[in-house]
C-alpha cells in the first residue's frame, strides 16, 4: 500500500511520519513539493505518486489572517481538497482529511456530534467546511477527522506560547469562556494510523468523525495547567497559576470569531476503533515535560 502524506512539516504531519511508516510505503511531501495554494498543479503530484491512501495534513490554519486572505484559504482548504477527493474517487483511493471545531458556531450547550449541522463563523471555518463538502460530494472513500486545540512540541501553538510568556511576564490574561479539549498531534497521528488500518478491515467506514482528547477545559484552565506543570518540573518561569487572570472573549478581540463551545463528541470513532481516548492532561503533561526538562527549553 502506497501512502501519500501532504503537509509533512506541520505539527500533525511530523507525527504522522512516525505512525504511518508501519502502514505501507510512505511518501511525505511538504509545501515545496506540493503547494496546495495551486490546486491545478496538485493533480500532477497525485498522478506522479499514484497513492492508495492520501493523508492530507496540510491546511491554511492562520485563522485571523484568513479573514483578509480568503482566496488563499479557499484554495488550500477547499479547492485543493476537491482535487484530492476527485482523484481518490477515480482511483478508488482512501482520502484521510483533517477538519476542525471551527465548522460549528459554538452555540450548542453539549459536545458536538459529527452529525450536527455546521455553522462556521469565520473564513477559516467556512473554507474548512467547503473542503468537507467537496469530499462527501465526490463519492470517494474518506475519513474526515475533526479535531481541536492542537498542540505539540513542534511548531507554534498555545502550549508553547504560554511557556514562552511565562518566562517573560509576571502576569497573563487568558480567555476563560471558550471550552474544548487540548489535543496533541501525537494522539491525532496515533489514532489516524489505527483508523486507516480499521478502514481496511471494515471497522471504520467512510464518514466524518471527531478526534480529540477526553475531558474539557478552558483556555485559562489550559494555561494554568501548563504553568503548574512547568513549575513542578523546576522550569524558570515568572508566572504562577494565581497570576493568570481569566478574561471573557470580548476582552480579547480578534479578527476571526471563535466558537465558545469547541467540545466534540468522539464516541463514534471510539466505538469504531474500540478505543478510549486519554484525558487531555496526559499528553499536555508529556509535552510540557519534554519541553521543560530538556536542553530544548527555548520556546
Amino acid at each position: 500500500m502506497k501512502i501519500l502524506l501532504l503537509g509533512k512539516t506541520g505539527q500533525v504531519g511530523i507525527e504522522l511520519q512516525r505512525t504511518l511508516l508501519a502502514q505501507g510505503d510512505l511518501i511525505a511531501l511538504g509545501r515545496a513539493e506540493a503547494d496546495l495554494e495551486k490546486p491545478a498543479a496538485l493533480l500532477d503530484v497525485l498522478r506522479a505518486h499514484s497513492p492508495d491512501v492520501i493523508v492530507n495534513a496540510a491546511a491554511y490554519t492562520a485563522v485571523d489572517k484568513a479573514e483578509g486572505n480568503s482566496r488563499a484559504a479557499h484554495a488550500i482548504n477547499a479547492e485543493s481538497v476537491s482535487v484530492m477527493a476527485d482523484y481518490a474517487r477515480a482511483r478508488d483511493a482512501l482520502l484521510v482529511h483533517y477538519s476542525t471545531d471551527y465548522v460549528f458556531d459554538g452555540a450548542k450547550d453539549s459536545p458536538y456530534e459529527p452529525t450536527d449541522t455546521p455553522n462556521p463563523l469565520s473564513v477559516y471555518g467556512r473554507t474548512k467546511r467547503k473542503g468537507e463538502e467537496a469530499i462527501v460530494d465526490s463519492g470517494c472513500r474518506y475519513l474526515i477527522l475533526r479535531t481541536s486545540w492542537v498542540f505539540s512540541a513542534h511548531g507554534s501553538n498555545f502550549l508553547k506560547t504560554i511557556l514562552r510568556l511565562a518566562k517573560e511576564r509576571d502576569e497573563l490574561n487568558v480567555v476563560a469562556d471558550q471550552h474544548g479539549a487540548p489535543t496533541s498531534a501525537e494522539l491525532i497521528a496515533d489514532v489516524t494510523a489505527l483508523a486507516v488500518a480499521g478502514h481496511r478491515q471494515g471497522l471504520c467506514n467512510s464518514g466524518i468523525y471527531h478526534l480529540t482528547a477526553a475531558g474539557q477545559t478552558s483556555w485559562h484552565g489550559f494555561a494554568c495547567h501548563i504553568v503548574a506543570r512547568a513549575a513542578a518540573n523546576g522550569a524558570t518561569i515568572k508566572v504562577t497559576p494565581g497570576h493568570i487572570q481569566p478574561i471573557p472573549t470580548d476582552a480579547y478581540p480578534l479578527p476571526a470569531p471563535r466558537p465558545k463551545n469547541s467540545r466534540l463528541d468522539t464516541s463514534a470513532l471510539s466505538d469504531a476503533l474500540l478505543l478510549q481516548f486519554p484525558d487531555w492532561t496526559v499528553h499536555v503533561n508529556r509535552t510540557v515535560d519534554q519541553l521543560t526538562t530538556s536542553m530544548e527549553y527555548s520556546v
